[in-house]
């Protein structure tokens, strides 16, 4: 592992199903395999664990998405690289959330996974887009309850035009651009030929 690491916040924004989840797992394995040291924060696994007995109401979804804001400011600011995976729906709790971690000097990099509607209600084995398009659920982000899409995110990746690969390849693209790879990569070097093994790009 890198010693050295300069942390930094790579937040996922989408609807549910978009392939937040499956983006960030891809992500987790590549930038591992380089040596950093990384963490993935899930929306389900947040609410599982830290955000339990909270429900779905506006005022609910905010105290969600600042805490998952300040786990991942946290850890970005000691030098992890963070993977947010969360819908959060609304771009003021969004914008709050990257004021705070880029005040600590870390990078925030927003991630719009965009999916049209009728695909993701066609993706989906439980049928809770149908449902929620039929008014049988209330509440449901995107349908009946609104989501606020990105502005101006720094990438925007097209899953349902896409590959996984393809995806993960423009966000390692534009973490290249900023630097952050290339700073892992030169300081992993020395490693890398003391142990005699072959860096996994």
């Amino acid at each position: 592992m890198i010693s050295n690491q300069k942390g930094f916040t790579l937040w996922f924004t989408g609807l549910s199903g978009a392939g937040k989840t499956a983006l960030a797992q891809e992500l987790l394995n590549k930038l591992r395999s380089q040596g950093m040291r990384v963490e993935v924060l899930d929306g389900d696994e947040v609410r599982t664990n830290l955000s339990k007995g909270l429900g779905f109401s506006k005022e609910d979804r905010d105290i969600n998405i600042r805490r998952i804001g300040y786990v991942s400011r946290l850890l970005s600011r000691n030098g992890i690289a963070v993977i947010s995976a969360a819908i959060s729906p609304y771009r003021a709790i969004r914008a709050e959330v990257r004021r705070a971690i880029e005040n600590e000097g870390v990078q925030f990099i927003e991630v719009y996974v965009k999916c049209p509607i009728d695909v993701l209600a066609e993706r989906d084995v439980k049928g809770l887009y149908k449902k929620a398009l039929a008014g049988e659920i209330n509440g449901f982000t995107g349908v009946s309850d609104p989501y606020e899409e990105p502005l101006d995110p720094e990438i925007i990746v097209e899953t349902d035009r896409e590959s996984i690969e393809e995806s993960v390849a423009k966000i390692a693209s534009e973490l290249k651009r900023r630097r952050v790879l290339d700073k892992v990569s030169r300081l992993q070097e020395p490693l890398i030929k003391a142990m005699g093994l072959v860096r996994v790009v």
